[in-house]
Formats: C-alpha cells, sequence, structure tokens
C-alpha cells in the first residue's frame, strides 16, 4: 500500500497531539507502518498546531508536503481554511464548525472571516463539517471535541468500529475513557 497521509489540526488545547496519537494507534494496529509527527508554535497560547499521521507498508517521513494530505481533520474552522492548501487532490476536510478568535481578532484588528464552510466548499473541497462542541458538551465535556472528531474521522476508514475502541483504551488514561468513549461514539453518529 502506498503511504497515506492525514492531518491534524487547531489550536492550542484541543487535543490535536492525543488525536494524533489515537490515530497513529489505530494504523499500527491495523498492521500498517505509521509516523506521527507534530508542528506547533504558539500551542500553549491557542496558537496553531499541526499533526501529521502517515501510514503505508512502508513509511519514511512523518512530514506531509502541500497537496498531499487525503484528510485533513480540524477542530477549528479557520485552522481548516489555514491549511486547505495541503490537500490532495480529491482529499476530504473533515472540520468542526468551532470558532476560536485568534489574536488579531481578539485585539480588534481583524474580523473572524463569515461564511467559511460555504467558502470553502465554493472551492470544489469535500467538506464534513460538524459541530463537535456541541457533541462534545453532551457527552460530558468540551475538552472532547478531539475525540468527537476522531469519531467522526472514523466513518472515513474500513476499520471496524473495535478497532477504534481499542486503540482509546491504550491511548487515554482510564479515568478519562468513559467520557472519551461516549465523545467517540458521538461524532461517529453524527
Amino acid at each position: 500500500m502506498d503511504t497515506r497521509n492525514i492531518m491534524i489540526v487547531g489550536v492550542g488545547g484541543q487535543g490535536s497531539l492525543l488525536a494524533s496519537k489515537l490515530a497513529g494507534r489505530v494504523m499500527t494496529n491495523e498492521g500498517f507502518d505509521a509516523k506521527v509527527s507534530e508542528v506547533h508554535g504558539m500551542s500553549q497560547r491557542g496558537g496553531a498546531v499541526v499533526t501529521y499521521v502517515r501510514y503505508g507498508d512502508k513509511v519514511y517521513s512523518p512530514i506531509v508536503d502541500v497537496g498531499q494530505a487525503e484528510l485533513i481533520v480540524s477542530f477549528e474552522l479557520l485552522e481548516a481554511a489555514r491549511w486547505l492548501n495541503h490537500l490532495a487532490p480529491g482529499g476530504m476536510l473533515v472540520t468542526n464548525t468551532q470558532q476560536i478568535d485568534p489574536l488579531p481578532v481578539i485585539l480588534g484588528g481583524a474580523s473572524y472571516p463569515e461564511n467559511l464552510v460555504e467558502k470553502i466548499r465554493a472551492t470544489g473541497t469535500k467538506v464534513d463539517a460538524i459541530d463537535a462542541l456541541s457533541l462534545a458538551v453532551a457527552a460530558g465535556s468540551s475538552k472532547a471535541v478531539n475525540i468527537v472528531m476522531m469519531g467522526r474521522l472514523s466513518k472515513y476508514f474500513p476499520f471496524a468500529k473495535e478497532s477504534w475502541i481499542k486503540a482509546l483504551e491504550e491511548t487515554v488514561p482510564e479515568k478519562f475513557l468513559d467520557l472519551n468513549l461516549r465523545a467517540f461514539q458521538a461524532g461517529a453518529e453524527a
């Protein structure tokens, strides 16, 4: 199998690193060679965070270049737009509709772009947009947006749900497992 590429993007504090570890664990459990890498700037201050998950028969580098991601999973809408150029032709964007104001918007120097989902779709990009924040809150915590989005991502793979559940059990601390299982299920069923 050729190497396949996933990008997970968001802002600091949204759990991108845990999500990428979960996706990497699923791929490894399914018998693939998987590489996970993280690149983040001011992540602890709400800045952009991007992680790469590459998998296949043999993966030599963890980095996804511009135009190579088959799937981009975005935990925040503006980050979806920011990383759109990394999507491969025919690729899919799976995004949370949540909007987190970046610093220029907070300081009043800019405004948050309107109608981003529609603008992205207008480029011909395939978009699966859900309100993951509401689903995470319903599952028990606003901090579970990342796992809701992983549940949504699971719909785009032929792997059994049990494979994702096993990876959750291996990745998430036991005291948070029930919450994360509910969040995952909410995303998968949305």
